[in-house]
């Protein structure tokens, strides 16, 4: 079985001088537990090439992140990611969108990524996508014209965790608004930053970078377990 796993390629912020980029665990936790089912993954990018990291997610303390940050074949796809277009979306099962600041410049108005998602959706393939990697769903369109998103339940980075992150005067909208605003019926964690997902048939959110090793085991039990 082949996935495909989105990160972001914008790294800035308007004025802070820190930069973003992906959550580092947001793809390793996710990863690791994808590779265990020896699952084939191909990481793309809107624009291909280099993922940056957000520095503050790097934790090298973190096992898992230690183990796939130390590992020169993991390190050589993420410094190579291809291009959404030059995948065939027919040849994956799984789409999975993973967080970081940064996808809330780069993922939302990307036409290639939301026909590569409508796809796999489409043909009976899973969505997966965690924290602010979940606006990379916002503008995906079925062959209906319906919103994917539309009436499903899911969750993703929200408004009080952007307050606690301290980085709301950086973002150019909030995520958890802009998924209401489109029809989604948006659900949290009582408390921030603990492990939470939502499920909806072939939706699988996930609301902070805690919960990326529960959206990867909530997928495989639904691909290869039931």
């Amino acid at each position: 079985m082949k996935a495909l796993i989105v990160c972001t390629n914008h790294a800035t912020y308007p004025t802070k001088a820190n930069k973003t980029g992906l959550w580092l665990s947001e793809l390793t936790h996710f990863y690791d537990v994808m590779s265990k089912k020896r699952v084939i993954m191909d990481i793309i990018s809107p624009q291909g090439g280099g993922i940056p990291i957000d520095e503050r997610s790097l934790d090298l303390k973190d096992d898992i992140n230690r183990k796939y940050y130390t590992d020169d074949t993991f390190k050589e796809k993420l410094a190579n990611s291809l291009k959404a277009s030059e995948i065939e979306p027919e040849e994956y099962r799984l789409i999975y969108f993973a967080g970081g600041h940064g996808c809330l410049w780069d993922f939302i108005d990307n036409s290639e990524l939301q026909h590569i998602t409508q796809s796999i959706y489409e043909r009976g393939g899973m969505v997966g996508a965690i924290g602010h990697g979940v606006a990379g769903l916002l503008n995906v369109k079925l062959s209906d014209g319906t919103l994917l998103i539309h009436d499903k339940y899911l969750t993703a980075f929200s408004n009080i965790e952007e307050k606690l992150a301290s980085f709301v005067s950086e973002v150019p909208f909030y995520l958890e608004d802009r998924l209401r605003e489109k029809g989604a019926h948006f659900t949290k964690s009582l408390i921030p930053f603990i492990q939470y997902i939502e499920v909806d048939e072939r939706l699988v959110t996930g609301q902070n970078p805690n919960s990326a090793g529960k959206v990867a085991s909530k997928i495989v039990e639904e691909m290869f377990e039931k």
